[in-house]
C-alpha cells in the first residue's frame, strides 16, 4: 500500500500557477491651455479639461505645459494626427485632451473666439473634437464646460 502510495505521489503533476495577466492601464493626458489673446478663456478651459471624466480612463495626468510647448520639445509641430500621436507617445499616454483658443476668423468681430477641444486617441490616431466660436471671452468663458462635455462623452 505504501508503493501504491508513492506511485500515485510521484505520477501526480503539480498544478502549475494561474497566469495572471493585467489590462494595460490607459492613461489620460490632460495639457494646459495658453491663449495670449484670450487668457481668462484659456484658464477655465485648462480647469474644465483637469477635471473632466472620460469613461475607460484609468489615469490621468494634468500637465502644467501646453501641447504647443509639448510639441516644441520633440520638434514636431503641425496639427497633424503624426505629430499628436508622438505628443501621446511622449507622455506616455494612450489619449490626450487639450483645447486651442484663438480669434475667430479675419473679417469677423475682434471679440469672436473660436475653441476646438480634442480629445486624441493616441493608440488608434483618431480625434474626437468639439468646436465653437463664441461671440466673447464671457461667453466662451461661460460655455467651456458644455464643450468639453461634448468632446468627452
Amino acid at each position: 500500500m505504501v508503493a501504491t502510495i508513492a506511485v500515485m505521489a510521484a505520477c501526480a503533476k503539480p498544478r502549475p500557477n494561474p497566469v495572471v495577466v493585467e489590462k494595460p492601464k490607459v492613461k489620460l493626458a490632460v495639457l494646459a491651455v495658453e491663449s495670449d489673446k484670450f487668457p481668462k478663456v484659456a484658464q477655465a478651459a485648462t480647469a474644465s479639461l483637469a477635471k473632466a471624466h472620460v469613461v475607460g480612463i484609468d489615469e490621468v495626468e494634468v500637465s502644467k505645459v501646453s501641447l504647443e510647448v509639448v510639441q516644441l520639445s520633440i520638434e514636431c509641430v503641425e496639427q497633424t494626427p503624426d505629430c499628436y500621436e508622438a505628443v501621446g507617445k511622449s507622455l506616455a499616454a494612450n489619449r490626450l485632451l487639450f483645447a486651442q483658443v484663438a480669434p475667430d476668423k479675419p473679417g469677423t468681430r475682434k471679440r469672436d473666439v473660436r475653441v476646438t477641444i480634442t480629445l486624441f486617441d493616441v493608440d488608434t490616431r483618431a480625434p474626437k473634437t468639439a468646436e465653437k466660436v463664441f461671440k466673447s471671452e464671457r461667453d466662451a468663458t461661460a460655455g467651456i464646460d458644455t464643450l468639453v462635455a461634448e468632446a468627452t462623452r
